[in-house]
């Protein structure tokens, strides 16, 4: 169970065991595991404290799963389960499927709607090769290596379940892997069948790899492969949680179901819409995935005549009204049309969104296009330092991610000197991280550090920074205020 990742005394317990393999194995607990020799596991098996250790580790675990949180003091609530798709999920290091922000964002949902109770699951991919390794040459340039992971070296369990979708002219067979996250599940699909094509085995090689076919095989996989992987664990979510529009054609799937039953095509669409939530991410049109109408045509013409319906009829549900009607299928239209509740993740971002998609809603003004907001949120125990998270505990509470306002005011008595000691301990050990990996002249351990960590793709503006050179210059050079930046981000292989 992958709960570790945001326990912190169990980090400590990890790195008692042996110190020098828990570094090298990354923190990885599974290769710490296989790594200790028997000797060692003697040693550790008649050291009472490691014992005691151990014991609180296992107790915190069996709690964090089981006792009742904020969602069990709901007893009167209708909601069974969630089902929450994403096409990636940073939860830990060690389980290298994401490459940046929603992903890191997908993977925070999970731990806090287990800290929560929410009854949840989630549906992925699971990447062979992941995102990828980088390195810097001599000349400075970004150079990338893809290498394979091996499941069974991973947090993953195989479920036995295979599902398969019609892929064009082909099958795909898709196995489903299990991860553990605390009371949550999440569930990954896998290409990398033997009985596949190679073509379709190399679907789920790589995070946002290959050409925009290849990008929508993928979405098919997580998608359509992610509703029937459900179906076939015997899971049937009353909502469905879109995160971006990678996942998008889970409804169409959810649609085709409803029409096999009985319901005609707009039926399906009323009913599918009033259990979807469709969260958008990206703030430009260049961002959201838009495919031609020949490709979709390849790949969802006999889905479209197996639900008894025109094709054009299928591709209207994806196309704006102020669009030419030869347009690209957009997976953000679809979202936002098959859900009955859409938010952009910031109040900024969600004005922005209204802007963007008010051509979906000709009749309304911008301030009244539904689309909400609702602002991103990082699951504290993931991302607060240990000395913050223990300053917190003793002034607000031990459960203080949780805490009441009352309980918050706590802060106000702790010690000024305390705190910026604490900072500034925070702000040496990354100089220290630095230099132990680029150069022990780089930085100052008492500068103002900014970081810039994001993905360096062209909108996320990481030059934006060189725009003003004179004030850059000014603030670099301050010898009382002295400033210091560092950048640290994948550009994309492309």
């Amino acid at each position: 169970n992958i709960h570790w990742t945001w326990d912190r005394r169990t980090h400590a317990l990890f790195a008692q065991l042996d110190a020098a393999l828990w570094e090298s194995s990354g923190h990885d607990p599974l290769r710490l595991i296989a790594g200790i020799t028997a000797t060692r596991w003697a040693e550790l098996s008649a050291d009472p404290e490691i014992a005691t250790l151990t014991d609180a580790a296992a107790d915190r675990l069996a709690r964090a799963i089981t006792e009742p949180r904020w969602f069990q003091g709901r007893p009167n609530s209708p909601l069974e389960l969630v089902a929450y798709f994403s096409p990636e999920f940073g939860l830990t290091e060690t389980l290298p499927q994401y490459s940046g922000g929603l992903g890191i964002l997908a993977g925070d949902h999970l731990k806090a709607a287990s800290d929560l109770g929410l009854p949840l699951v989630a549906i992925g991919l699971l990447y062979a090769e992941g995102y990828f390794r980088q390195r810097l040459n001599a000349d400075g340039y970004q150079e990338e290596r893809f290498p394979r992971l091996d499941p069974h070296g991973l947090a993953l369990t195989p479920t036995g379940v295979q599902v398969s979708i019609e892929m064009a002219d082909d099958i795909a067979r898709l196995n489903v892997w299990e991860v553990t996250v605390g009371r949550v599940t999440l569930y990954l699909l896998d290409a990398a069948v033997d009985s596949n094509s190679p073509e379709v085995a190399a679907i789920t090689n790589r995070l946002y790899g290959g050409d925009i076919e290849h990008r929508l095989r993928q979405e098919m996989v997580l998608g359509i492969g992610g509703v029937r992987a459900l179906r076939a664990l015997g899971l049937n979510p009353q909502v469905f949680h879109t995160n971006e529009g990678h996942a998008g054609f889970l409804a169409l799937e959810r649609i085709r179901e409803l029409v096999v039953s009985g319901l005609t095509f707009a039926e399906a669409i009323e009913v599918v819409r009033a259990g979807g939530v469709f969260t958008t991410h990206t703030p430009v049109p260049a961002g959201i995935d838009r495919f031609p109408y020949d490709l979709m045509l390849k790949y969802f013409g006999n889905f479209a005549t197996s639900i008894g319906v025109e094709f054009d009829e299928l591709m209207a549900v994806g196309r704006r009204p102020d669009e030419p009607a030869d347009d690209r299928f957009n997976m953000a239209v679809m979202g936002l049309r098959l859900a009955g509740r859409s938010n952009g993740v910031a109040q900024l971002h969600g004005a922005v969104s209204r802007e963007m998609f008010q051509g979906m809603w000709p009749d309304v003004s911008v301030e009244e296009v539904p689309i909400g907001a609702i602002t991103n949120g990082v699951h504290a125990h993931t991302w607060v330092s240990d000395g913050i998270a223990d300053l917190l505990a003793n002034s607000v509470g031990p459960v203080w991610d949780g805490a009441d306002k009352a309980s918050w005011a706590g802060v106000a008595k702790l010690s000024p000197t305390e705190v910026w000691a604490t900072r500034t301990k925070g702000r040496s050990d990354l100089v220290s991280f630095v230099r132990s990996n680029f150069g022990e002249a780089l930085l100052d351990p008492q500068a103002l550090t900014i970081g810039f960590a994001r993905r360096f793709a062209t909108y996320k503006r990481a030059t934006l920074l060189l725009s003003q050179p004179e004030r850059l210059r000014r603030l670099l050079l301050d010898a009382d205020r002295p400033v210091q930046f560092i950048f640290a981000g994948k550009a994309h292989p492309a």
